[in-house]
């Protein structure tokens, strides 16, 4: 579902004198993107707050990109349909990837429910610069939350095209972290992404 990368004519990229390594070093950290997918319930936004609060205590320099908040403003004009949500995934992609190379650790938290897409963003930066994190959690149990009454909306046919339920989720294959968060505390999935930040060498504890 992904479409060819369109580029403006008669445009140069400027190189900054002030690269990514040069933030990295003042920061004292690497920069990445830590992206979060999971159906709409499944505790993206939570978790990725939860993980920004940890880090920050750290003295990291982080940003949450939050899925609801982006469409208030950069992708305010994108509805539903599967062409807007390969454009809302594009467009989210390349701003996190200036977050990238500002030396800040970004964290989306978007259903972003086509793998061609997510596997765009990593596609854009690298293997080491995107950490994709399963928020995994049953239908049932997000259903069940239903925190913004969406579920209920789309089962009510008030919301056309509704992950998860007249709208499919592509499961990712190869996460760098897989989340329960049906069955796992926040602290405990908050403690998971950490630990695969550490381990990777990206921050210190």
């Amino acid at each position: 579902m992904s479409e060819e990368k369109k580029v403006s004519s008669n445009v140069v990229w400027h190189q900054a004198t002030v690269d990514r390594q040069a933030r990295e070093t003042m920061n004292g950290h690497k920069s990445v993107i830590l992206w979060f997918t999971g159906l709409s319930g499944s505790g993206k936004s939570t978790l990725a707050h939860a993980v920004e609060e940890k880090l920050h205590e750290l003295k990291c320099r982080t940003y949450v990109l939050d899925g609801d908040n982006i469409r208030h403003g950069l992708c305010g004009d994108l509805g539903f349909s599967d062409q807007d949500r390969v454009e809302n995934i594009r467009r989210i992609g390349e701003v996190a990837k200036l977050f990238l190379e500002s030396g800040v650790i970004s964290l989306t938290a978007f259903i972003s429910p086509f793998r061609a897409d997510r596997d765009n963003v990593r596609h854009i930066t690298s293997d080491e610069d995107f950490f994709e994190i399963y928020c995994k959690c049953s239908l049932d149990i997000c259903e069940s939350r239903d925190v913004k009454g969406l579920y209920k909306k789309a089962r009510a046919g008030e919301i056309k095209e509704f992950t998860g339920i007249n709208s499919p989720y592509e499961e990712p294959l190869n996460p760098e972290v897989t989340v329960d968060t049906g069955t796992e505390t926040l602290e405990e999935s908050a403690e998971k992404v950490l630990n695969l930040l550490i381990e990777r060498g990206i921050i210190q504890r």
